[in-house]
């Protein structure tokens, strides 16, 4: 992998896999296994949030000189996955699976907007502002997300 849009775009799908995981889980309602499968997305998601907002972004922040833009916007979707997150946790503990539902159709409808942003409009300026520095931050990015 030669480009931050493709490495941060795998991890996308990372995610995205073990979501379907829990949904899996929560139709069978096999609510232990939901709930581990649940418990590896958020720290998956928590990983891919912290790549971003401690390397990626300031990275690209210093060397664009935008910081109100792009990252700030992505910033504010991650508080409110967050949110999202924290509001499935809730109703699977629950075993509400209704409620774990609405919570989960609305994170995943936000995600696939977010991931469509990122990999459409960040990550390619990024690869941009960012190619003196892609050997370097390429290789902790992916060792944040393991």
């Amino acid at each position: 992998m030669t480009n931050i849009k493709d490495c941060m775009a795998d991890d996308h799908r990372r995610c995205d896999d073990i979501f379907s995981d829990v949904e899996q889980a929560v139709a069978a309602r096999a609510w232990d296994r939901a709930s581990a499968a649940f418990a590896g997305f958020a720290g998956a998601m928590q990983q891919h949030f912290e790549a971003e907002e401690e390397l990626l972004f300031p990275a690209f922040e210093a060397e664009s000189g935008m910081t109100m833009g792009p990252t700030q916007v992505m910033r504010d979707e991650h508080i409110q996955m967050h949110e999202l997150l924290a509001a499935a946790q809730e109703a699977l503990a629950a075993k509400d699976a209704d409620d774990y539902s609405g919570n989960a159709e609305t994170l995943l409808i936000m995600m696939q907007q977010h991931n469509m942003k990122e990999e459409n409009v960040l990550y390619p300026m990024c690869d941009d502002h960012l190619r003196a520095q892609v050997n370097t931050l390429l290789p902790q990015l992916q060792q944040k997300l393991q």
